[in-house]
């Protein structure tokens, strides 16, 4: 990779985010959470650094699974490390995705999500704590965090809609 004033990683576009039910509480609604996953981030490092600019490692530290996600800059090898949690699911799995998914932010991978509102769906808009839902429409500000966004149920309506309050948010492209 040649030098650049700052590395920078494109905004994520709606196709990018997931949504997932944080917190569920029947008859009242739910918390939704945005995230991305591990293969959205390989991704996004093949196609702004090339895959021969870009690698990770697995170890284990005090009993946890870091991750660390080297890019090489001006030919030297930078590196960012962090560890993850198992997840409920493959735990193993979930810890080494969840690894590089946070090396990963620390190098400025979605860490517009961090930006984004506490998102709640009231009862009436739900079907029940097995909905599924998709972003519809994500804007962001020059500052790179979220102005902007609707979420609906996959195949279903709009269940939340928020703008912040700013002049300048614009359109991410995608």
């Amino acid at each position: 990779m040649e030098k650049k004033d700052k590395l920078e990683f494109p905004l994520l576009t709606e196709s990018q985010i997931e949504v997932r039910i944080a917190t569920y509480k029947e008859g009242k609604g739910a918390s939704l959470l945005l995230y991305k996953d591990a293969r959205c981030d390989a991704n996004i490092l093949d196609s702004v650094l090339g895959p021969e600019n870009w690698q990770c490692r697995f170890y284990e530290c005090k009993g946890n699974l870091f991750c660390s996600v080297g890019i090489r800059i001006n030919g030297e090898w930078i590196w960012k490390d962090d560890c993850g949690a198992e997840s409920n699911v493959e735990k193993q799995k979930g810890e080494a995705s969840d690894s590089f998914k946070r090396a990963c932010f620390k190098w400025g991978l979605g860490r517009e999500l961090y930006t984004a509102p506490f998102i709640w769906v009231p009862a009436d808009k739900l079907g029940d704590k097995f909905d599924r839902f998709e972003v519809e429409k994500i804007a962001y500000n020059d500052k790179r965090q979220i102005a902007g966004l609707s979420i609906k149920k996959v195949g279903g309506n709009r269940v939340f809609v928020w703008k912040k309050e700013e002049s300048n948010a614009k359109k991410q492209a995608g």
